[in-house]
């Protein structure tokens, strides 16, 4: 069932190991709701998927675009890889009449900040560095150097949560589940979101 306001932009972040993805999946159960899958020019690796979670391009295919100027934002991450949210994955939401939910980093954010009024930020916490360096060892995914990188992005993440409307602490999953949930059914109860509504509504009393 199509939602009753205009779009609104859920953008999640947060450290590599605070768990912003399992709460991305809480948040996609809210009805109404559809996930953005980015561009990225990094490797896939063997349990992904291609147009799961990302579309995974070439570095001459990614610069293309955003030539075209086809991304909403873009961002180098960890001075390696490129990431990317198209532009159309936007057009669709709105084409379908649902939320738009977008995993990014803080500089994607910032650029859809500056873009979109109807954006809602939040920033996920983990609840220490040291439970943060576990979660990372512990997926066997990165070699020490690239651990090394995440946790040195993760201190300097960790100082712009100021920017974001909402920040969670991700240690108890549960629980924070329920807030990001939460957090997206308030946000669509906002009168700047309604306002469309709001006046057909009073238009209908004579107001």
């Amino acid at each position: 069932m199509p939602i009753a306001h205009d779009p609104l932009v859920f953008i999640v972040s947060g450290p590599s190991g605070s768990g912003k993805s399992t709460l991305v999946q809480k948040l996609l159960e809210v009805p109404g709701t559809v996930f953005s899958i980015s561009c990225t020019t990094r490797p896939r690796r063997s349990a992904e998927k291609q147009g799961e979670w990302y579309n995974f391009v070439s570095d001459a295919e990614f610069d293309r675009m955003v030539e075209r100027g086809e991304f909403l934002e873009h961002a180098c991450v960890f001075g390696r890889h490129k990431y990317g949210t198209p532009l159309r994955v936007l057009d669709r939401a709105r084409a379908a009449g649902k939320d738009l939910v977008l995993e990014i980093d803080v500089q994607g954010a910032t650029q859809v900040r500056d873009r979109l009024e109807l954006s809602v930020a939040i920033f996920i916490l983990p609840p220490s560095f040291a439970v943060l360096e576990k979660r990372i060892r512990d997926r066997a995914q990165d070699s020490d150097d690239d651990i090394a990188r995440r946790l040195e992005r993760a201190r300097q993440e960790m100082q712009l949560y100021t920017g974001y409307d909402y920040v969670l602490v991700n240690d108890d999953l549960e629980r924070a589940g329920r807030e990001v949930q939460a957090i997206a059914i308030a946000e669509r109860c906002r009168r700047v979101v309604n306002e469309k509504k709001i006046r057909s509504i009073l238009e209908s009393f004579g107001g």
